[in-house]
């Protein structure tokens, strides 16, 4: 019996190519193989390999990268269902328009999960030698071979890449740098997270704080290049909405002055005729305290409230709605100069360069 070799009393027709060449001790006795059975076959000279504990490769010789990864999913996932739910139409993926194979409480993670959003900079996957696979905390189970079990009170929603349930850009992140001990690949990998416009900085850094990895000096090091990167190109993004939506040119990166009083603040946008500024609001703080981050979030609703009792109007944007919907903040801005029309003259402060 080989993995071509129909099996009862349930045919394989319903399952992918890489499911029926990897299947658990559970999914084989649906199919009227035993687990005696299947044993044998996994022996020696058999057809088969038990690649983990209770799952099987139905072939001899080295997995395929895909085999690896519905192999550990299987090992961690409590009843993998081979088919859709009943009432849930297929969902298109990059295999094609159907369902894939539903692992309803693991995923992979980690460096594998990085790779399999496309990043560049991690290994390939044939070169990994654990695959990180994210399970709750009350699962009993442990790492064994490829699989490297970690576990979390709270599962985030996946995402499903090439058929298979993969973690979030941030939590992946968290989990591979939990593990890097070298400061240049995890600067690489936080990098290319923003940079490739994988996910915002503010959503690392918070994973990273939720792991408790911001004690690292090489990861508050990473992190210091990280809020540098997402920095500049929110910039980028509000000089291109500037510039691409028509509106009028501001003097851009001041600092507003009361003339011989105390400074205002800086700001990333400043049209002085009609006393309106932009500024970005990119907080990614690496407090470990949720009092800390209030205390930033208050420290700028004093600053915007201040500048409004003296008729400045300000407006904040934040990376993500720049990225995402440009067209909107644009008119935000336009509808504040349009609006200063009707307002009282603000008050005369002096624009310096910041």
């Amino acid at each position: 019996m080989n993995h071509n070799t129909p099996l009862s009393p349930r045919p394989l027709r319903h399952l992918s190519e890489v499911q029926r060449r990897v299947l658990t001790t559970a999914q084989l006795r649906a199919h009227g193989v035993t687990a005696d059975k299947a044993a044998e076959h996994a022996r020696p000279g058999g057809p088969w390999q038990q690649f983990l504990p209770g799952v099987y490769l139905l072939h001899q010789g080295p997995p395929t990268s895909e085999e690896r990864l519905h192999a550990v999913l299987l090992y961690a996932t409590r009843s993998p269902l081979a088919v859709p739910a009943a009432g849930v139409p297929p969902q298109p993926d990059a295999n094609g328009p159907h369902a894939p194979l539903r692992y309803p409480d693991a995923m992979l993670t980690g460096l594998a999960a990085l790779t399999l959003h496309g990043f560049s900079c991690t290994p390939t996957l044939p070169s990994l030698e654990h695959i990180d696979v994210l399970v709750p905390r009350s699962r009993r189970l442990r790492s064994t071979g490829s699989a490297r079990v970690i576990r979390t009170p709270l599962l985030p929603a996946p995402h499903v890449v090439t058929g298979v349930p993969v973690a979030p850009v941030p939590r992946a992140l968290a989990d591979a740098v939990d593990r890097l001990p070298d400061a240049d690949t995890v600067r690489r990998l936080l990098t290319e997270a923003v940079r490739g416009g994988h996910c915002e900085p503010a959503a690392v850094v918070r994973e990273l704080n939720q792991a408790r990895l911001l004690s690292r000096p090489h990861v508050v090091d990473a992190v210091d290049s990280l809020l540098a990167e997402g920095r500049a190109i929110a910039e980028d993004r509000l000089y291109r909405m500037v510039r691409e939506h028509g509106l009028p040119d501001p003097v851009w990166n001041v600092n507003l002055r009361l003339p011989g009083g105390p400074c205002l603040g800086g700001l990333d946008a400043y049209w002085p005729e009609q006393a309106v500024a932009v500024e970005l609001d990119t907080r990614a703080s690496r407090h470990r305290h949720r009092q800390d981050d209030d205390a930033e979030w208050s420290e700028y609703a004093r600053k915007r409230e201040h500048l409004e009792r003296l008729g400045i109007t300000v407006v904040h944007i934040t990376p993500r709605k720049l990225r995402d919907a440009p067209e909107q903040q644009a008119t935000v801005v336009r509808t504040a100069l349009m609006a200063s029309a009707d307002r009282e003259p603000a008050a005369y402060v002096m624009v310096l360069p910041r």
